[in-house]
């Protein structure tokens, strides 16, 4: 699949907004922290990756109610679900010089029929794959997904060939989303504000963007 951009300015995928906050000082202590040990763009954004994977829980793991939706809160509190830990790396990225979006999927929900949408992230990178297997040429989008393992689940950071925590499958009308968002769709941001916990996020979470 080839991702597309919904801007055709890079540079909106290197700006702040309301939710990818990268000018917030947290977020930049965050990626100062990362950046010592990352003497590359591509060791930089693995290890952001991993930060966001390994040391945020999402949410629905931890059991924590909390609603997070600005990537400064999310690396504040520790959590967040698929949709926040998105726009934290997001943030992470961009605050390191490397353009960054958000893509999402339409999956099948634990109850193995009602559709929910699931966040990611797409990168750029000199050298990186324009999608799933693709190992496109210099300079392609990949997709990440920062959500977090657990049993069942191994997402890691790959750039030629997607290690996503899940692959959509046609048999169950799941969707792969090629677009690449600069900002999180009108949907993701109220579904996140609007809730008052996870509980009531979860009942509530987009079936389509």
């Amino acid at each position: 699949m080839e991702l597309t951009q919904q801007s055709p300015d890079i540079e909106a995928y290197l700006a702040a907004d309301e939710a990818i906050d990268h000018e917030h000082p947290r977020v930049r202590e965050a990626a100062n922290r990362l950046a010592p040990d990352a003497n590359d763009a591509y060791t930089y954004a693995r290890a952001a990756f991993e930060f966001v994977r390994d040391t945020i829980p999402h949410s629905a793991d931890s059991g924590d109610p909390r609603v997070t939706w600005r990537a400064s809160d999310v690396l504040a509190t520790r959590t967040g679900i698929c949709y926040a830990k998105s726009i934290a790396l997001t943030a992470l990225l961009r605050a390191g010089g490397i353009p960054a979006g958000l893509c999402y999927q339409r999956l099948v929900g634990a109850d193995g029929v009602t559709p929910v949408i699931h966040g990611l992230v797409a990168l750029k990178l000199p050298g990186a794959g324009a999608g799933a297997g693709a190992g496109a040429g210099a300079g392609g989008w990949a997709r990440v997904d920062p959500r977090g393992n657990k049993p069942g689940v191994d997402a890691q950071f790959s750039l030629e060939e997607e290690r996503l925590a899940w692959v959509a499958r046609e048999e169950f009308d799941e969707v792969d989303y090629p677009v690449v968002h600069a900002a999180p769709p009108e949907a993701i941001l109220h579904a996140l504000k609007s809730a008052r916990d996870r509980s009531e996020l979860l009942r509530n979470l987009p079936a389509a963007l």
